[in-house]
């Protein structure tokens, strides 16, 4: 997918800008460097917290690897998500993947990523919990989702949101046979 080859592309751009081996960045991230030379290659789907992880590593927004302007200018986003490009990034080991809508792709130095994020449904009912540093706010465009949090889950339909902070594992799914479509508005602390 063109779209995954773009992100790996603009990672190891970084990486070299700040004169960053892949061995380096292993050890910063806390991932392996074979993992780290696939997501560069763009050869593999990757879920948002290794993602999150090498933005860290790399003293960048997670939102740098998807930006391609550096206006400073507020930036409109015309529509439902529909039409904006999407990448996708794999669910973990559960075969789950989300198409992430970047609704601010093109503004600078923000604190926040906003996403129209089409949640697929997943192949099996074992998830793999993540988490990060920062806050997560999701709003139910339609469909219905859990939200395991921790040793609690929550039922979301079409109407609901979730504020919770992204440090607790946690894991979204589309539940009910169903995709899902959510709004995420994304923190995480530089």
């Amino acid at each position: 997918m063109p779209a995954n080859n773009e992100v790996g592309a603009k990672i190891k751009s970084l990486r070299e800008m700040r004169g960053v081996s892949q061995e380096e960045l292993s050890e910063r991230c806390g991932m392996s460097l074979e993992q780290i030379r696939k997501i560069e290659e763009g050869g593999v789907t990757t879920s948002l917290t290794p993602l999150l992880k090498l933005a860290r590593g790399l003293g960048v927004r997670l939102g740098t690897f998807l930006d391609d302007s550096d206006l400073c200018d507020p930036v409109v986003t015309r529509g439902s998500g529909e039409g904006i490009e999407a990448v996708r990034f794999a669910g973990g080991t559960d075969r789950q993947s989300l198409d992430f809508h970047a609704l601010a792709a093109n503004k600078r130095d923000r604190n926040m990523e906003p996403f129209i994020i089409d949640v697929h449904d997943a192949k099996d009912d074992r998830h793999e919990l993540s988490s990060h540093e920062g806050e997560e706010f999701i709003y139910v465009l339609k469909g219905k989702l859990e939200i395991v949090y921790g040793r609690e889950k929550y039922q979301l339909a079409a109407g609901d949101s979730i504020y919770y902070d992204s440090i607790v594992p946690h894991h979204v799914h589309a539940t009910g046979g169903q995709d899902a479509r959510i709004l995420a508005v994304v923190y995480t602390p530089h």
